[in-house]
């Protein structure tokens, strides 16, 4: 009897161990603790949020903005500033159409090979273009490439943004079949992921495969949200002593709440 319940014990141990070993490891895949960056949101609602990096392109972006009309679907548009300079309208129809817009900074270039003021400037040049086009001041930022470190991040923070990356790489910039973009989502996609897709350049398939990703993810009772309404649905399933959000607005920061105070 008594090596029954020492099995037992041992038993609930191991289980409880994996419990909190499974959240450790989503709190990895949803937030780099050391830099302060979101990379997905952990809900238990089925919510994703589609992000566009790139763009605008006068041929890429109005097909995409087609399909997500058509579909009724809110995305979140990554917005090269060198880009909206150039094709100014475009951005104007898809703040029209009610789409998000974040900053992906002016130029594609690596901000974490830049010098912190270059790094700032390419943040405020495209920060101007995009409020001066008409959109609101952004509070989302990816940054080119997803290079970033600790700096960068805090530059964008005291400049009001919050680092978004992704968790599902759709692979489309690479040019890739329609089908094999399809089927990267579809296997990785998970409860608040943020998807990565492209408008950048001419072709690509992300047009194709966004509407058949959209009705895919609809079959399976997935709703779209842009990211900024994706963070209303972060659950707190975590001990106070990792992580919390503060909600300001329409978009939250992740707040580390370690000796560091890093805020």
């Amino acid at each position: 009897m008594r090596n029954l319940r020492k099995r037992s014990f041992f038993s609930i141990a191991v289980l409880a161990v994996g419990l909190v070993c499974g959240l450790i490891y989503e709190t990895m895949l949803a937030v780099d603790d050391k830099y302060q960056v979101i990379r997905k949101v952990s809900t238990t609602h089925k919510v994703v949020a589609l992000t566009i990096d790139d763009g605008p392109h006068p041929q890429a972006t109005p097909e995409v903005l087609k399909v997500l009309r058509d579909k009724q679907v809110k995305a979140t548009f990554f917005v090269l500033g060198a880009n909206a300079q150039v094709h100014p309208g475009i951005t104007a129809q898809t703040l029209a159409d009610g789409h998000e817009i974040a900053s992906h900074a002016y130029s594609h270039q690596f901000l974490n090979r830049m010098s912190l003021t270059a790094a700032a400037a390419e943040l405020e040049q495209s920060e101007a273009i995009l409020t001066g086009i008409g959109a609101p001041k952004p509070t989302l930022f990816r940054p080119p490439g997803g290079g970033y470190n600790d700096r960068i991040v805090a530059m964008a923070r005291e400049r009001g943004y919050t680092t978004v990356l992704w968790s599902v790489d759709s692979g489309d910039w690479r040019q890739l079949p329609v089908e094999q973009v399809v089927k990267t989502i579809m296997d990785n996609v998970r409860p608040g992921s943020i998807i990565l897709m492209h408008d950048g350049q001419y072709p690509l398939p992300t047009p194709q495969a966004i509407g058949i990703v959209i009705d895919n993810l609809r079959s399976q009772d997935y709703q779209f949200v842009t990211v900024s309404e994706l963070l209303q649905y972060y659950e707190a399933a975590r001990p106070a002593s990792t992580l919390r959000y503060l909600t300001l607005g329409t978009t939250a920061r992740i707040v580390s709440s370690s000796a560091s105070g890093y805020e």
